[in-house]
């Protein structure tokens, strides 16, 4: 098996695949895999997490502890940092409450898109520009680089961190539950496919889909601080709309393009001409289809967000996802003012 995939990988890069073929290849590649799998069921998971899962406790229990010293960090740098920033700058009081979540997730997301492409392209890692090259020699247990298993860490450690996030310290929007999903399945994925040693697609998929969360928070942070200290701020108003429209584009491309062409393709579709055998085949795709269909459904929001500004709803940018004042605010507002939970007057405490 081995030796096919350096075979294939002399011949040079596969060229990408077109959205028929993908789905051509990939769903007849599914298909065959089912009427060949004799003995699926639970008795084959039993034994594919017996012989090909590699994953020691103490890997997970620092796994857990870089979560809460995610959690540490990020109340650290609120109540050190970002707020006493959005003080200084005098940002209006709806947008110094949500400031700090966009700060802290801009500087993580930032950091991480940037050291998954220096390990794609500073590197020799061929992964990018080779996608089926993540197969090629792959081995039950075999080690895993030490800078890739970094990144695994870094990120694995931030999605459990995001999952208490999003329920206690996130403002709570539209699409909250969505993301409390997209943060479980994050999480499976990432530990599962450390174990089961397909971290070179990991690290593949971590880069696509970060650098949009960097630009939807830098456009946000540009819009909290447009209007400050009692005057409006056109290089942060340019920054925001250009911020939208480099998200808006990112989004579909590195999401709905590169992603399901390059990484889609390369696990439905070249793992089984790799590995014939390779455990877990359905399981792993299902949770990457689902990852697809949820890009889709965050899609979706930029399309109304797009209509809106098209047909003269929208004058300013704003997060479509976020809760109007008027659904939010309760009948009797609290006599002092609290940090606001997407509009939702809610007092947030780490």
């Amino acid at each position: 098996m081995a030796a096919a995939g350096t075979a294939a990988g002399s011949a040079g890069p596969e060229p990408m695949p077109s959205y028929a073929q993908l789905v051509q290849r990939g769903w007849g590649s599914a298909l065959a895999a089912a009427r060949g799998c004799a003995d699926c069921g639970w008795g084959l998971a039993r034994r594919g997490l017996a012989e090909h899962a590699h994953l020691a406790p103490p890997e997970l229990l620092l796994l857990a502890l870089c979560a809460l010293g995610w959690t540490a960090l990020r109340s650290a740098a609120t109540s050190r940092l970002f707020r006493p920033l959005a003080k200084r700058c005098r940002l209006q009081p709806r947008d110094a409450a949500k400031m700090p979540e966009s700060a802290w997730k801009f500087l993580f997301y930032l950091g991480a898109w940037s050291y998954s492409t220096y390990l794609l392209f500073g590197t020799d890692y061929p992964f990018f520009h080779d996608p089926p090259s993540v197969f090629y020699g792959w081995k039950t247990g075999m080690a895993v680089p030490r800078d890739i298993a970094v990144a695994y860490l870094l990120q694995g450690s931030f999605y459990g961190h995001s999952i208490y996030a999003t329920l206690y310290l996130d403002a709570w929007r539209k699409d909250s539950v969505v993301m409390l999903i997209h943060h479980v399945v994050t999480l499976v994925l990432i530990i599962s496919s450390y174990a089961f040693r397909y971290h070179k697609v990991g690290i593949l998929v971590l880069f696509l889909h970060d650098i949009s969360d960097v630009q939807l928070e830098f456009t946000k942070l540009n819009v909290y601080f447009k209007s400050r200290g009692g005057s409006h701020h056109r290089l942060h108003s340019l920054a925001a709309d250009l911020g939208c429209l480099s998200f808006s584009l990112s989004w579909f491309w590195f999401r709905l393009y590169w992603f399901p062409l390059k990484v889609l393709y390369a696990t439905s579709y070249c793992s089984l001409r790799s590995v014939p055998d390779i455990p877990f085949y359905f399981f792993f795709n299902a949770l990457l289809l689902l990852l697809t269909l949820m890009n889709l459904y965050w899609f979706l929001y930029i399309v109304a967000f797009a209509a809106k500004v098209l047909t003269g709803q929208v004058r300013e940018l704003k997060d479509v996802r976020e809760y109007d004042t008027a659904e939010a605010l309760s009948p009797k507002p609290s006599k002092a003012e609290k940090p606001l939970r997407n509009g939702l007057v809610k007092d947030k405490r780490f």
